[in-house]
């Protein structure tokens, strides 16, 4: 039987090729019937390729800051040797109209191109490529002419070309003609190939033109990229022992906040807290007269997300707050955790909203083994989805009228992510200045899809990473492409659930050491209140905090002496005043003679500052080393250089470079972080 396909010639018989080559003289070569015709495929000849920068090949956006300028790379061509000619496409998402700018030519087929979102909001880029019929013509023409050679027929070809360009539109018409009409004036026919024509017929005939897909593109605000988070719990800002924090403590405690530098003040849950099962004191599961209760179990006969603890104060009362903070510079982000108390008005008036169980009673939430009887969790996939959906998203954009344009959000990852994708684009629909942030201490897939579908900063595993090794292999992961184009970590040093087995000791040089690494590694660091009077008291074995305030009331006193507020705004100070650490990607580790010190240089966009960093990870010191800058070159473009020196930005002590290096001390007891500035 012979195989399927049309003959088109056999390879056999007694022809000598068949006779060396062993073939069967019964085997016939055959075409696959289902390849086109060659009609079907000979308009494609540009290729689009290689496209950066792109995530999941552009199905998730890129993530960038507004006001900066975005450079795009791509691979193009196509056969022979004719010229190509390339476009920048960008146009805001909402919108129709699209700008465009040419690209430029590199090496090796690599064309670059840069645009700039001015404003904060989701856009959409692209590249057209298409032959350049004039400029094939004129690169031609100017090479012949070099050789000596007749060019008299090759202008009549070029005359002709021009005519019979059909312009796009009359104002490519216009230049093309007055173009044309101006050079050919001139007694030398070949002014005809000047540059001006060539950028005036440079899109006068596109029949060839290629497009890519589109791809996706968030510019967020500036503190997107980088910001200082305080994290309090605001029922415990108040001065007197037993007594229920107010709005009113919070904004007294402002000053304090703002001088230590920090731009965000982020809030534990506001909302009213239900009182069915409500949490004792270190997560008891019977409260005693008093226990104020977990703020996470949102809902009460006062209201549910969109209300406020009447303890707190009122509305209006924390409307005060946001523009006090405002006032100080800072931004108040709030916690968005969907989930109810048994108390809360959507169960009561929504039950379809939420799973029942078998006898009929609400499901409340579980990880196995822990469980949370005060808390129940609303039904996704429920047949209200919409509804559900729906007031979720509102209360989002209740927030939003009040002045909030961040939200951390509790545990994205046990939600579904079409959520996720569908509300984070619904509300910056509506406020292009919202920003979430991702508190999902998860596996790192889903970390990262999370960050895909529109998070524009993640929790990250900072939290634990202690040895030198596994913080550059954890930076070198996140800050590696394409997790760089949409993962911002956020590192938070402590938070109210997690109090990290490293800082149990309470030793005042590891609280300094972990701080200053979250805030020079990433552009984006976080601490939890209590943090700066060096808290420590752990439930035994567990990294939880004894006495939690998630259960229960605190006073502190907030210049409580051993305190290291000083050097936390010391460390702010300098991230304000150098950009090389308002960013998390442009980022080197340099090799270090001492296996406990971890060191790094930074560099800003713009490349006009950097920064050398040193920690020490280890108690034991003081320690001496050598850190090799090596190769390592800073500087704006077109000025980039090896590093010649150093200057300390606490001390302004200089070190010149040399060997590649330089000989450095540090003296935990004092300051575990070595901050240089760079000169090349």
């Amino acid at each position: 039987m012979e195989p399927d396909g049309v003959r088109i010639g056999s390879i056999g018989g007694d022809s000598p090729s068949a006779q060396a080559g062993g073939y069967d003289a019964g085997w016939h070569m055959t075409a696959n019937v289902n390849i086109p015709f060659v009609g079907d495929r000979s308009d494609r000849r540009i290729f689009i390729e290689d496209v950066y920068p792109a995530v999941d090949g552009g199905r998730y956006a890129v993530k960038r800051t507004a006001g900066e300028a975005v450079e795009v790379w791509a691979d193009i061509f196509r056969d022979g040797h004719a010229v190509l000619a390339v476009d920048l496409l960008l146009r805001a998402e909402n919108t129709a109209k699209w700008s465009r700018a040419p690209m430029q030519l590199r090496d090796n087929d690599r064309w670059w191109g840069s645009f700039l979102p001015a404003e904060p909001g989701r856009y959409i880029y692209a590249i057209e490529a298409w032959t350049d019929l004039f400029a094939t013509w004129r690169r031609d023409l100017l090479a012949k002419r070099a050789a000596g050679m007749d060019v008299c027929i090759e202008l009549e070809e070029g005359h002709s070309l021009v005519k019979a360009l059909a312009p796009r539109n009359q104002t490519q018409a216009r230049r093309i003609r007055i173009a044309y009409q101006q050079f050919t004036q001139f007694e030398d026919p070949s002014m005809s190939a000047s540059d001006e024509l060539a950028k005036a017929v440079r899109c006068g005939d596109q029949s060839d033109l290629t497009r890519s897909r589109d791809y996706l593109l968030i510019a967020d605000r500036p503190i997107a990229r980088a910001g200082a988070w305080y994290e309090m719990v605001p029922r415990s800002q108040g001065c007197v022992s037993g007594v229920h924090g107010t709005f009113a403590d919070c904004i007294d405690r402002l000053p304090d906040i703002a001088a230590l530098g920090f731009d965000v003040l982020y809030l534990t849950p506001i909302h009213p807290i239900g009182r069915t099962n409500r949490k004792g004191r270190n997560n008891s599961l019977h409260a005693q007269a008093g226990d104020p209760g977990s703020p996470y179990a949102i809902g009460s006969s006062e209201g549910g997300h969109d209300a406020v603890h009447p303890e707190l104060g009122t509305l209006n009362d924390f409307r005060q707050l946001v523009a006090a903070c405002a006032a100080h510079g800072m931004e108040v982000a709030l916690d968005f955790a969907i989930q109810c108390s048994p108390d809360h008005p959507w169960v009561i008036h929504h039950p379809e909203w939420f799973r029942c169980r078998a006898d009929g009673s609400i499901q409340y939430a579980e990880n196995p083994p822990k469980k949370y009887e005060d808390i129940v969790n609303p039904d996704f996939y429920g047949a209200e989805r919409d509804a559900l959906w729906a007031a979720l998203r509102d209360v989002v954009l209740f927030w939003v009228k009040q002045g909030v344009h961040i939200f951390r959000v509790d545990n994205p990852h046990t939600k579904p992510f079409p959520f996720w994708e569908w509300l984070i684009r619904e509300v910056q629909s509506v406020d292009a200045n919202v920003i979430f942030l991702s508190e999902a201490f998860t596996r790192p897939k889903v970390m990262k899809a999370l960050a895909k579908l529109g998070f524009g900063q993640s929790y990250t595993y900072f939290t634990w990473r202690t040895g030198r090794d596994e913080l550059q292999a954890y930076l070198s992961e996140i800050t590696g492409y394409p997790e760089r184009e949409c993962f911002r970590p956020n590192f938070f040093c402590n938070t109210p659930d997690i109090l990290p087995f490293h800082l149990q000791s309470g030793e005042p040089s590891m609280f300094k050491a972990r701080v200053a690494l979250a805030a020079t590694l990433s552009g984006n660091y976080g601490i939890y209140n209590g943090f700066e009077l060096l808290e420590h008291e752990p439930i035994p074995g567990k990294e939880e905090y004894l006495n939690s305030e998630k259960y229960e009331l605190k006073t502190r006193d907030w210049n409580k002496p051993g305190n290291i507020k000083d050097y936390i705004g010391r460390l702010n100070s300098i991230r304000k005043s150098n950009p090389a650490l308002l960013q998390t990607s442009n980022l080197r580790f340099a090799q270090v003679d001492d296996k406990d010190v971890i060191g790094f240089v930074k560099e800003s966009v713009t490349g006009d500052n950097a920064v050398a960093v040193a920690v020490a990870l280890a108690k034991e010191g003081p320690r001496e080393f050598w850190f090799h800058f090596g190769d390592i070159e800073v500087g704006t473009p077109g000025t980039r250089g090896r590093i010649r020196y150093v200057e300390d930005l606490i001390t302004g002590a200089k070190h010149t470079i040399e060997w590649g290096g330089a000989r450095l001390g540090i003296d935990q007891e004092q300051d575990p972080a070595l901050l240089l500035r760079c000169f090349s």
